[in-house]
């Protein structure tokens, strides 16, 4: 292996930092195939595409998709290529702004409600 093709990948504690993920999240991660890092004895190396594909997982974390929509949705590329999954990540994206909508609107309800009663209670003091 050349200098630059091991420079290129990260090793698991830098990976682990890189995302600021715990080492058992990592492992999941593996565990369940979302991630398939190089194996060299006991070591774990990430290519570029494995910290490509963290990226995605974790922006797909921070959207509110679970785990496994994620790993469907990294299937599909290594099944079908780009076309076919960015055509479900539309899908999966629509379905999943609704969602999140529907949770603004009941967190904004909330936040009007402990409002409403915070100042009834100021008003009480009085």
């Amino acid at each position: 292996m050349t200098a630059d093709k091991a420079s290129e990948r990260l090793t698991f504690k830098e990976m682990c930092a890189a995302f600021d993920v715990t080492p058992r999240t990592l492992r999941y991660y593996e565990y369940i195939e979302l991630l398939q890092p190089e194996k060299e004895g006991r070591s774990r190396y990430y290519t570029p595409r494995e910290v490509a594909r963290m990226k995605l997982i974790m922006r797909g974390r921070r959207f509110g998709f679970s785990l496994e929509e994620i790993r469907q949705w990294l299937l599909i590329y290594d099944k079908t290529g780009t076309a076919a999954q960015m055509a479900e990540w539309i899908k999966l994206a629509d379905r999943q702004l609704v969602v999140l909508d529907e949770q603004k609107a009941q967190l904004e309800a909330a936040i009007a409600d402990l409002q409403d009663l915070r100042d009834s209670v100021a008003r009480s003091l009085d």
